[in-house]
């Protein structure tokens, strides 16, 4: 996917957010984000849309020493989706005046303008899925959105642990863990960002000095790992984020389960 999609995609993702919320009770709990309400996690997406834009417009080239920006929040709980509603504006706004090659601090891996919009996307989309699961919606999740979701976030997993600091725990002696996406076949869940995986098949392995995406293509050629985890994209997504449990029927699970219980117990985002 590329920037351009991502862009659409978060206003697309917002709209939907705000879907589901509007006419809610915000005082409503959210189980994925024990301790929120709805209306704190309206607050949080619209809040995060907000600081990236922010970034964007700055185009910033050192890690900011301040996170405060000014956020107009409405003065009661029932303006919070139009509230998220003219966040997403901002951002459309400043994706508009930004090129996305143009480089920027981040904390991830790409650097460059584009990192934040598709980080934008998935904080967006993942915090809609929760609002709906606490309004007992089903969650629907676009395929191809979902492995490109998989793939930004293990992209850019080693890189976050400054604020998520048991990512430092993920280091091994060259073990190996494949995620494979059971619906998707060669549809560029990395295309355009300059990522490993292109087909919905990440082989991600733990070294001494820390972990990333191992760069040997997918394939018949690609090496035995030493545990897997398939499920369909939206699935493989939300598990990654923690949504999901890996012992549900949705996945199959493959190899040392040890390994496994090592990575999500450290891999929080």
């Amino acid at each position: 996917m590329t920037s351009a999609d991502h862009r659409v995609a978060v206003a697309t993702e917002t709209d939907r957010f705000v879907a589901a919320v509007k006419g809610a009770d915000l005082a409503t709990p959210v189980p994925s984000c024990p301790g929120w309400t709805l209306a704190d996690l309206v607050k949080h997406t619209g809040s995060v849309q907000r600081w990236f834009s922010v970034l964007l417009r700055q185009q910033v080239q050192e890690r900011p020493r301040s996170r405060d920006v000014e956020l107009r929040l409405p003065p009661t709980d029932d303006g919070y989706p139009d509230w998220l509603t003219a966040s997403a504006a901002e951002a459309a706004n400043a994706f508009a005046a930004t090129d996305p090659d143009a480089p920027m601090w981040v904390w991830g891996a790409d650097h460059h303008a584009r990192f934040w919009v598709r980080r934008m996307l998935f904080e967006t989309l993942v915090h809609r899925t929760d609002a709906e699961r606490a309004l007992d919606l089903r969650p629907v999740i676009d395929r191809d959105l979902a492995a490109d979701g998989v793939d930004e976030f293990l992209t850019n997993l080693p890189f976050a642990a400054s604020f998520a600091p048991k990512v430092s725990n993920l280091r091994g002696d060259g073990k190996t863990i494949r995620f494979q996406c059971t619906d998707v076949s060669g549809s560029g869940s990395g295309a355009g960002n300059g990522n490993v995986s292109g087909n919905g098949d990440w082989l991600v392995r733990l070294r001494p000095d820390g972990f990333g995406i191992d760069p040997h293509p997918a394939g018949p050629a690609t090496p035995t790992a030493d545990a897997t985890v398939r499920g369909a994209a939206a699935d493989l997504l939300l598990l990654l984020y923690g949504r999901l449990d890996r012992a549900a029927d949705l996945f199959g699970i493959e190899g040392d389960e040890e390994l496994l219980a090592h990575w999500f117990a450290n891999s929080e985002f």
